[in-house]
């Protein structure tokens, strides 16, 4: 079977919740590891802007995101403020299991919310690059920029290590 054949990119559902948890465990160092009745609210309260990316079968990666606004963060381990009127797509968390490593399964799944942002209007994608992430995100046309304040200084102050808050047009 071609590789390509079985991937298959689809909207993250609750009965999800289980795979979405072992890649996070898989991929995540402890304090950055979300309970599942948070990431199950957050589901609840952005259901269209999650994903899941399944090879052979299996959910292998994830991306949750909202409808923001540019500028604007959600702490670690914080609920998804959904605004209203919003501008930009904020990714929250994009998780590939070590064990699909090479499948181009992160930069799929960004792909797929650009064209979700595309559609809903939205000009800007924006996130918190962790873990060293900074040169994945660089990749796929991030930069790193200031949050909106002080306000969300201190968001991003809620992440360990050297946290990078970045954007990208999308126009």
């Amino acid at each position: 079977m071609d590789a390509s054949a079985a991937l298959l990119v689809r909207a993250m559902r609750a009965d999800d919740l289980d795979a979405v948890l072992a890649v996070q465990l898989a991929c995540y160092g402890a304090g950055f590891v979300e309970s599942g009745e948070l990431i199950a609210r957050r589901l609840a309260a952005a259901p269209h802007t999650g994903w899941v990316a399944e090879h052979m079968g299996h959910v292998r990666a994830y991306l949750a995101g909202y409808p923001s606004v540019m500028g604007k963060l959600t702490p670690l381990h914080g609920e998804f403020e959904v605004a209203a009127a919003a501008d930009a797509l904020y990714l929250h968390d994009l998780a590939v299991h070590p064990d699909a490593s090479g499948l181009g399964l992160g930069p799929r799944l960004v792909r797929h919310a650009w064209a979700h942002a595309a559609q809903a209007g939205w000009r800007h994608s924006t996130l918190v690059s962790v873990q060293s992430s900074v040169g994945f995100w660089e990749r796929q046309g991030y930069a790193a920029t200031q949050p909106a304040g002080p306000g969300q200084l201190a968001r991003l102050a809620t992440y360990p290590g050297d946290s990078v808050f970045m954007m990208r047009r999308l126009d």
